[in-house]
């Protein structure tokens, strides 16, 4: 099955050469440094313009393997709540990103939750986003994408735990980029106060916690369900590090401080 990309003109760049130098750009400063071994990652999903800077800061300083699981949420109600999606390809302007249909495969074996469904990502952007980045920095990558709608914590456990015995298991070096953006739609200071609070706990990397002061303080943390699950995969695959590569939000882009969305970009290994 090919899915055709959703959100290209809107959160990206349609042109094939505007896009490819826009991932270099805000991947130029990190792409000289070193790079790093990481288990998993965390990035935003806004347009370009917004938090490409922070996706950029990230995946430039990375060693991404061929193979990566792109694990983000189901902002629309449509589809299961947790959607793989696990043959074909993914179009973007650079080309199609072939799907991971073997590693999909023993995703939906190890988790009976994990179903095929392509309806929860036709209009998703959240996992499309990604894939340009992915495209640019690691050509011929193949990839499986999961969209969670449920923020069912037993769910989410499930899930992740059945996530990270796969890659624990797995003979070759797979990659889980989870995308979440951070807190919603209120002012630059309490934004960043609630933002610190969920870092906090991402770098502690206590899912319970980040899940119940989500919760109890209101963080409207859209990928709380995958950030989640990416935490208890990294439980079972043995990551005991995490670090924030950089935190920000849209008025460093807008100027509007009275209004804003948060944005970080994390690594764990």
């Amino acid at each position: 099955m090919l899915r055709l990309p959703a959100v290209s003109g809107q959160f990206y760049p349609a042109n094939p050469q505007e896009l490819t130098n826009c991932v270099r750009l805000f991947s130029k400063q990190a792409a000289h440094q070193n790079k790093k071994r990481v288990k998993a990652c965390l990035v935003p999903h806004a347009g370009y313009v917004y938090s490409g800077q922070v996706t950029g800061a990230v995946l430039g300083q990375i060693e991404i393997p061929q193979n990566v699981i792109v694990l983000g949420v189901r902002h629309f109600p449509r589809g299961e709540d947790a959607a793989i999606f696990g043959d074909g390809a993914w179009r973007t302007p650079l080309g199609d990103a072939q799907i991971d249909s073997a590693l999909a495969n023993k995703l939906k074996a190890q988790c009976a939750l994990l179903k095929e469904d392509s309806v929860a990502h036709a209009q998703e952007h959240s996992l499309e986003v990604q894939i340009p980045f992915l495209q640019v920095l690691r050509p011929n990558l193949q990839f499986v994408p999961i969209a969670l709608g449920t923020t069912r914590f037993e769910d989410l456990q499930t899930i992740g735990e059945a996530i990270g015995q796969i890659l624990s298991k797995s003979e070759d070096e797979i990659l889980l980029l989870t995308t979440s953006d951070l807190n919603h739609y209120e002012d630059e200071v309490t934004t960043r106060r609630k933002d610190e609070c969920a870092i906090a706990q991402l770098e502690e990397m206590n899912p319970r916690v980040l899940y119940d002061v989500c919760r109890t303080q209101s963080i409207s943390m859209c990928g709380l369900g995958p950030a989640v699950a990416m935490l208890f995969a990294l439980k079972k695959f043995g990551a005991m590090h995490a670090e924030t590569v950089m935190h920000t939000t849209s008025a460093e882009v807008s100027g509007d401080y009275r209004r804003v969305v948060g944005y970080a970009g994390m690594n764990f290994w």
